[in-house]
């Protein structure tokens, strides 16, 4: 299912495009139950979230833009509220960043589902399987394979994914690694929802520390990231937001909220 069967399919059809990638305007609970509804009719939906990097990142990568278009996106972050206001007038509903909101779905479905976990390191995955199946107890939750294989290896996971044929997907390889593996690997035979996840098993299995919950609240999860990584973050953060903005600034100058400025 892409983005715009994924809309009707949720009985909405609010779209911000944002740098040419269409993200859903829709309220927590609503995605929950979207998804939810997804996995109970069986119709396999490609989800990822988009936020200032991956935006950047479209901006300049016409194959990452092209396989996003065949994904249900979700907002994340506070760049791509700002980016909204500025577009349409008003920041999207809510802050659907998957770090919480992969976890807060998984406790919310009452039916049990079967879970795989793809990527990160072995150590880091089995981690966030436990604490997974600690916070949500009603699923099964299945390491597949850590983020690190070689072209080799990829047939066999690919192959025992469809074996396993789980409800969700977690697939969690960074951008855009992760979207392209599953829009060149994983469709209805193999699972009803791929997520996209970043680094949530790193961080669920505190690997990687979240920021305290009041900057979080202040949306400022970037910059304790941006403290605990400078040398892997400055550039994506110091540079790449501003320039975010610049973008989104030519998208409103162009007079075309729907479409792109490049």
């Amino acid at each position: 299912m892409n983005m715009h069967a994924a809309r009707a399919a949720s009985g909405l059809d609010t779209l911000k495009t944002i740098l040419g990638i269409p993200v859903l305007a829709i309220r927590w609970d609503d995605a929950i139950a979207l998804l939810n509804r997804l996995i109970a009719e069986r119709r396999f939906t490609k989800v990822s979230f988009l936020n200032a990097h991956n935006a950047n990142l479209a901006y300049t990568d016409p194959v990452f833009a092209q396989a996003l278009d065949d994904f249900l996106i979700l907002p994340d972050g506070i760049g791509v509220d700002l980016a909204a206001k500025l577009l349409y007038g008003a920041p999207f509903p809510d802050n659907l960043n998957g770090t919480d909101f992969v976890p807060a779905f998984l406790q919310a479905s009452t039916k049990p589902l079967t879970v795989g976990l793809l990527g990160a390191t072995r150590v880091n995955a089995e981690a966030a399987s436990r604490k997974l199946a600690a916070i949500a107890v009603q699923h099964n939750f299945v390491v597949i394979h850590d983020g690190y294989f070689s072209a080799a290896e990829e047939a066999g996971i690919v192959d025992r994914i469809e074996e396993l044929r789980p409800d969700v997907l977690l697939v969690a390889m960074g951008v855009p690694r992760q979207e392209l593996w599953i829009a060149r690997h994983i469709d209805a035979r193999h699972c009803t929802l791929p997520i996209a996840v970043g680094a949530l098993l790193d961080f669920l299995s505190g690997a990687v520390p979240r920021a305290p919950l009041w900057m979080r609240r202040l949306r400022l999860e970037w910059l304790f990231r941006l403290a605990v990584e400078p040398g892997r973050l400055w550039r994506r953060y110091m540079v790449g937001n501003p320039l975010f903005l610049w973008r989104v600034a030519r998208q409103k100058l162009s007079r075309a909220p729907a479409g792109d400025a490049k």
